[in-house]
């Protein structure tokens, strides 16, 4: 698998890169973090929100907007999902991760989309990137073998658990707030996960 780098111009249409923060006590807070062998996601952590880069995270790129912080950390390989918000997302690779981008403008109107579509990009440790409202992602990918950790930025409430049930067209793949989902069949979802992904499972390795 070909992996861009996030300062290629083919990134230009998923995100950007975020400069002008100081995020080295936020990386320094989630070495306390665990890396499972699978993937673990916690949108809200209070250790993580206690540093000054939180208030300027939601001044700066979210416009006073409330936001939470949180982290996805594992040992991942795979696409298995792709998602998108209303929203930017930002991430910043505490260590060197590679992340698998789509667009949702290439979602079909039965709410397919065809993974050979997808561009592989690595962000290196230290780096953040924001990842606009169109792009489509899920849970980073590994690149080192002891695993990824990577700080999730998103408005506040973001992937809470829904207060009513959606079914039909888009409003079927959403999962979780502000989350919609396609699932790939081969992706270990759990059962009636949307699916939605046609083509290959892609995997890093």
């Amino acid at each position: 698998m070909k992996i861009l780098e996030v300062t290629d111009p083919a990134f230009q249409k998923y995100g950007r890169i975020v400069s002008g923060i100081d995020f080295s006590e936020l990386l320094a807070k989630m070495e306390e973090t665990p890396v499972p062998e699978d993937v673990v996601y916690e949108p809200s952590v209070d250790i993580l929100e206690a540093v000054p880069a939180f208030e300027e995270l939601r001044v700066k790129t979210y416009g006073e907007l409330p936001i939470q912080v949180g982290y996805c950390n594992g040992h991942n390989v795979k696409l298995n999902a792709l998602e998108y918000h209303r929203s930017s997302e930002i991430d910043i690779a505490v260590n060197d991760l590679a992340v698998m981008l789509g667009c949702q403008q290439d979602i079909t109107e039965d709410f397919t989309y065809d993974t050979a579509k997808v561009e592989t990009f690595r962000i290196p440790a230290g780096t953040a990137v924001e990842l606009y409202a169109t792009t489509l992602h899920y849970a980073p990918c590994h690149i080192e073998e002891k695993g990824f950790r990577c700080v999730i930025v998103l408005p506040k409430d973001t992937n809470l658990p829904l207060d009513a049930a959606h079914r039909g067209g888009e409003d079927g793949h959403l999962t979780a707030k502000n989350k919609w989902l396609l699932g790939h069949p081969e992706g270990g979802l759990p059962q009636g996960s949307p699916m939605g992904l046609t083509g290959e499972n892609l995997s890093l390795r």
